[in-house]
């Protein structure tokens, strides 16, 4: 079981160990994030969420849940998948996990190479 709060406390959330992480590299991430994203996805069935969430609708097909209180970018979902991720950076504590693939790497910031040999997809 992993715990994940925000910087506050006011969100907390627990989930098992996700069998997916990914490191996005999309424009949104990264304005969100301040560098690219690293997340596991679970079915949101699989959440146990504490306190307040708001939803911010990032595009047409997705949205992003943040902490009202602290701002912490805490959650990203797509509105048509029963499934959502959460920011591995939350974790309070060891993750025991490791990244298993990186995606939108075509949008990455010219400031930094991946040189990890984890699987890269474009889009």
């Amino acid at each position: 079981m992993l715990k994940g709060t925000c910087n506050c406390k006011a969100v907390t959330f627990t989930v098992t160990k996700p069998a997916t992480t990914s490191a996005c590299h999309c424009g949104q991430c990264r304005k969100q994030s301040g560098h690219h994203w690293a997340s596991g996805h679970m079915p949101v069935t699989d959440y146990d969420i504490k306190g307040e969430v708001r939803w911010y609708a990032s595009s047409a097909t997705a949205k992003r849940g943040f902490c009202p209180t602290c701002g912490c970018f805490l959650f990203w979902k797509n509105n048509d998948e029963d499934a959502m991720s959460f920011s591995l950076g939350i974790i309070d504590g060891p993750t025991n996990l490791t990244l298993t693939r990186h995606i939108f790497t075509g949008d990455k910031g010219d400031y930094y190479e991946i040189a990890d040999g984890v699987p890269q997809r474009e889009h």
